[in-house]
């Protein structure tokens, strides 16, 4: 799709750290650049800004990731400021707090704002609702899938013409078996300190180190595989706590007390996923609470890799249970263990079977590019709308 020659996107993202809307923000950034646009990034900053900038993306630099009120303030004067020197066309808020600078200074220079709704917002009172509404007093509210949709519109009312469900969508020349080198492989071995001849099913829990991931839940299913006489797998925590420190002695005294340091391991952050999908022989994601989307469902599949996922929110839309993975019962570590010990059971031949069906969903339904075309068709949908 291309672009009129004069479109700037405002994209405002807490941080470029790590995530499904860093990474979205990212794609889109990319993709409006691709299609003669300029794309700028207002954000704390992070470890994706370099990135954003090597596609050819800029980073407008300040604290929005702030809820501090009078910070809030002067993040919207910084924008407005931003937003007049640039011509922005569109602003884009990507998080609520963000997303009330964002307004208020779309509103102040009349730019049009659209929102994403990466998340499903509970609110247990009225005040609570009325700070997640921020993000659908734009000219168009984003949902990452049909379940955030569906969310929104009981939420908080809204016209549905105005809400528009787009899928997060996977990099398929990033998540590629084929530009997976051996080299990245034995790199990754190494890093992980995996011997070359172990022969065991290897599983990895790609998500930072925070309760709702379900660490817990797998630590239990894997100390019931290993009482039941199991220990032909090894399972792997791929991602950094982000100085939940207590969190992560947590699970590594639980991992100690059950006698499953050969079994259960925390290899830290992974700045190859890639690599780690096709290393491993399955992906685990025992979320305890809904996802919204849950790229780290889709990425695996993309790789060829068979899922086993909490049968909650977004994830009941990515897994097809029994054609490309498992959806199995959040937080219950029986079924996780009974779930495993079923893909354990299949065998290298079935399971490469049900990766070759999950790769070929993933790249039918969840490629970016898809996904960029869908977010520009909406920038062109919402520019159409002011103009009339």
């Amino acid at each position: 799709m291309t672009l009129r020659p004069d479109f700037t996107l405002l994209q405002v993202v807490p941080e470029l750290e790590t995530g499904g809307a860093e990474q979205t923000t990212i794609d889109v950034a990319q993709a409006v650049v691709r299609a003669g646009g300029k794309a700028l990034v207002a954000t704390r900053g992070g470890r994706m800004a370099a990135r954003l900038e090597s596609d050819g993306g800029r980073l407008a630099q300040m604290p929005v990731q702030s809820k501090n009120p009078l910070v809030m303030l002067g993040n919207a004067a910084r924008l407005v400021d931003l937003i007049r020197r640039e011509k922005v066309s569109i602003v884009h808020a990507r998080s609520r707090a963000p997303a009330f600078s964002a307004l208020w200074a779309a509103q102040a220079t009349h730019t049009p704002f659209v929102a994403t709704y990466h998340g499903v917002y509970h609110a247990k009172t009225r005040l609570k609702r009325w700070y997640n509404a921020v993000m659908t007093r734009g000219d168009l509210v984003i949902a990452n899938s049909n379940y955030t949709r569906d969310h929104i519109l009981a939420e908080h009312g809204i016209d549905p013409k105005r809400v528009v469900s787009i899928p997060r969508g996977v990099d398929l020349s990033r998540f590629s078996p084929s530009w997976v080198t051996p080299d990245r492989l034995e790199a990754l071995r190494e890093a992980w300190g995996v011997a070359h001849n172990d022969p065991r099913t290897r599983l990895v829990l790609a998500a930072r180190l925070t309760r709702i991931k379900g660490h817990l839940t797998i630590i239990e299913a894997a100390a019931r595989l290993v009482a039941a006489g199991r220990r032909d797998f090894v399972i792997y925590f791929a991602g950094d706590d982000q100085g939940r420190t207590g969190y992560r002695e947590e699970l590594q005294t639980a991992i100690a007390e059950k006698g499953l340091g050969d079994v259960v391991r925390l290899v830290g952050h992974c700045d190859d996923m890639p690599a780690a999908y096709l290393f491993c022989h399955l992906a685990l994601l025992p979320s305890t609470v809904p996802e919204s989307f849950g790229r780290t469902a889709v990425e695996p599949q993309a790789m060829g890799k068979p899922v086993l996922a909490s049968d909650l929110g977004g994830m009941t839309e990515t897994v097809a249970h029994g054609e490309t993975g498992w959806l199995v019962k959040p937080g219950d570590p029986d079924a996780w263990a009974a779930a495993i010990a079923q893909a354990l059971d299949l065998g290298p031949t079935r399971r490469q079977a049900i990766g070759q069906a999950a790769a070929n969903r993933a790249t039918r339904l969840y490629s970016v590019d898809a996904m960029c075309d869908a977010y520009l068709s909406a920038y062109a949908r919402v520019l159409e709308a002011r103009g009339r």
